[in-house]
């Protein structure tokens, strides 16, 4: 089939939708016909696509950290043909239509805010969270408190995983360390590191150590409300953008910042910000 038969056949996708209806369906129906001719789309599987799906979500959030409108706009398509491709591909294999997952989405949303569609005098935040919190419990049909923990995806980054099971903890009524607790820990879990440096330890019980640390980290910022992901990626970024300036500072003086030890990176970015 040579270009113009092709513009012909596919003339109706060719054309921006000028609603929401018509917009969904255009993007439905371009992803079925991937589904079906593109060598690369008619392979993927639910599996194949966890890491499409988790990287999107990242660069939807970075458009957002970046106050960038035209990237965000972007991002959240790529985002949303995740969500297309994966509701066609359980479509094809016959155990959900796109259909289906919008209309329970539409009804999670119903059954979570009975302060707006039932008669419910819930207005406060708190007590808007405690009531999705109970709520979604009762769906998933939780038996155990345990389910509360297991149900934090794994999927999550490592710290903001710790901190929402902590949270949970907090939330089933337990007392949870206090802030002081939490650093007394963090010392001794230091503490026990170092000793380690000393003599002969498995490569297993030192990643331990640091995985108690980094809990008891996640737990002590939950402490004082701070995010630790957030945290840790504010810090990244300004260490980032440091080692970027003294790069352009010391290259500018035909030098080399290689050869600089990381003392000398550190306090030169000091000055430079200074």
């Amino acid at each position: 089939m040579d270009t113009s038969d092709l513009k012909k056949k596919y003339a109706p996708l060719y054309e921006p939708a000028e609603e929401e209806g018509g917009a969904c369906r255009r993007l439905y129906e371009i992803v079925r016909i991937l589904r079906r001719e593109c060598p690369w789309d008619s392979v993927q599987t639910h599996e194949s696509l966890r890491t499409c799906m988790i990287e999107e979500a990242y660069e939807a959030v970075d458009a957002v950290n970046k106050n960038d409108t035209a990237n965000l706009k972007e991002e959240l398509g790529d985002v949303m043909l995740q969500v297309v491709l994966n509701s066609v591909i359980a479509e094809d294999d016959g155990r959900f239509s796109a259909v289906d997952v919008i209309n329970g989405e539409c009804e999670k949303m119903i059954r979570r805010h009975p302060h707006i569609f039932k008669e419910d005098s819930l207005k406060t935040i708190d007590k808007v969270l405690e009531k999705w919190e109970n709520v979604k419990s009762e769906e998933h049909g939780d038996s155990m408190l345990a389910d509360r923990l297991t149900g934090v995806p794994k999927a999550l980054p490592a710290l903001l995983r710790a901190s929402k099971v902590q949270n949970r903890i907090g939330q089933l009524g337990f007392d949870v360390p206090s802030e002081a607790d939490l650093l007394d820990q963090m010392s001794c879990d230091l503490g026990r590191i170092r000793e380690c440096a000393d003599r002969s330890v498995s490569d297993e019980a030192i990643a331990e150590m640091y995985g108690r640390l980094l809990f008891s980290i996640a737990g002590a910022a939950r402490c004082r409300n701070v995010d630790p992901e957030d945290a840790l990626n504010r810090l990244t970024d300004e260490f980032v953008k440091r080692f970027e300036a003294v790069e352009k500072k010391v290259s500018a003086e035909g030098r080399d910042v290689v050869r600089m030890s990381l003392a000398e990176i550190e306090e030169l970015g000091d000055e430079l910000e200074g």
